[in-house]
């Protein structure tokens, strides 16, 4: 998730008030640690209250999630380094009501959930010296990288790496966990909820990003066909499961369209952004023709909802802070589309300007405020690093 923002590093009611926001409460209090050592409160948090364990674990499909949507971004990666094991379970442990991944392909065709393909920035990669000779200069969606691409390596090999925190300049305390876990395989991390599915109850939400598609089926590594076996061995792809396949290309939500029944969501840029595959097949339509209500009308032929920036919801002026919320919200549930906008960060450096506080551009800002905000805009969910202040967020908002 969030293509644009990571290139520039940024990326119940228990009988009224008491028990569920307790539950809650304890998870942010407790945190990393409290969920790490399994103690009861951040244990919990997931299940205490009701609309938490609605959330699709009875047939009822997406429709059925707590709304807004408690959406994990990239795992709790604002505690752990993203895409791993570790920052999954964090955020199930939060009580996070979906878990994101984003795959990419291996040389032998295996998925693994990573950012990006370009592993040089997540991955203890440049210190193995049996891979140097593997570090080239690839141009990627019209972009010129230099570094170590998951295609080029067996998932054995990519297995012998670590991952580590992508932005320690942010976030200094997440290298406490550099080399702790593994690259974990998109299989891997399907057996794993279903592990946890049991352990609770009811199954876990996911939501299922394909990265860079059209360049990688270029390279005879498509990312639909593979996906889709997985998600009927795990019985993930009737229109009830509880996982989403979103994509920033249309193209491969079409092709999933045609492979599977799940949930569908498109995911969009920058307004003046085009969606790569629009670039390659020449299609002039950028993504402000697409939050047009003809182009959210085309959206809904084929999908089930939109996953825009936070700044196609409500635009920043030139000095950072929120204008005007757009109609894109109405316009979209006029098509009967739901909306999972990305990404609610804590730190000031990632939020509105007239929601940061002080001067340090890592220190905490108004989540809570900036959160509130977003939510009154209506919303479906919201990904967030950090799913603990989101969820309190969230309690609040529904007045839990």
């Amino acid at each position: 998730m969030g293509t644009q923002e990571s290139r520039q590093s940024q990326d119940a009611n228990d009988q009224g008030r008491g028990t569920g926001r307790r539950a809650l409460l304890g998870a942010a209090v407790l945190g990393a640690g409290g969920a790490v050592l399994g103690l009861p409160a951040a244990a919990r948090a997931d299940e205490a209250t009701p609309d938490a364990k609605a959330a699709g674990h009875s047939g009822g499909g997406y429709r059925s999630l707590p709304v807004p949507t408690i959406i994990a971004h990239r795992g709790a990666s604002g505690y752990r380094p993203e895409h791993t094991l570790g920052s999954y379970q964090l955020a199930l442990d939060m009580g996070a009501h979906v878990i994101e991944q984003d795959l990419v392909p291996t040389k032998d065709g295996h998925l693994v959930c990573r950012h990006e393909n370009d592993i040089t920035g997540t991955t203890d990669v440049a210190a193995h010296p049996e891979f140097a000779g593997r570090k080239t200069t690839k141009v990627v969606d019209g972009v010129t990288y230099t570094g170590w691409f998951t295609e080029d390596f067996t998932l054995a090999e990519l297995k012998t790496l670590r991952a580590k925190e992508r932005i320690p300049g942010n976030r200094q305390e997440n290298t406490l966990y550099d080399g702790r876990w593994e690259i974990p395989s998109f299989e891997e991390v399907l057996r794993w909820a279903e592990k946890e599915g049991r352990k609770r109850g009811r199954r876990v939400w996911l939501h299922v990003e394909t990265k860079h598609p059209t360049y990688f089926r270029k390279l005879g590594l498509g990312l639909e066909e593979p996906l889709a076996k997985l998600l009927r061995k795990y019985d993930r792809h009737r229109k009830n499961s509880p996982v989403f396949l979103q994509s920033f290309e249309p193209s491969s939500i079409q092709r999933l369209n045609r492979l599977v029944d799940s949930p569908l969501v498109v995911l969009l840029s920058g307004a003046a952004t085009r969606p790569w595959d629009f670039v390659e097949a020449g299609d002039p339509r950028t993504v402000a023709d697409l939050v047009k209500p003809a182009g959210l009308a085309w959206i809904a032929s084929f999908a089930n909802g939109v996953g825009p920036t936070l700044d196609l919801i409500i635009p920043r002026d030139s000095g950072g802070n929120l204008t005007t919320p757009t109609t894109l919200v109405a316009d979209a549930h006029a098509e009967g589309l739901i909306l999972h906008p990305y990404t609610l960060r804590n730190e000031n450096t990632f939020l509105p300007a007239n929601f940061r506080k002080g001067t340090d551009a890592n220190a905490y800002g108004d989540s809570f405020g900036a959160l509130k905000v977003y939510f009154d805009t209506g919303i479906d969910g919201i990904f967030t690093d950090n799913p603990d202040t989101g969820l309190l967020a969230h309690a609040d908002f529904v007045g839990d």
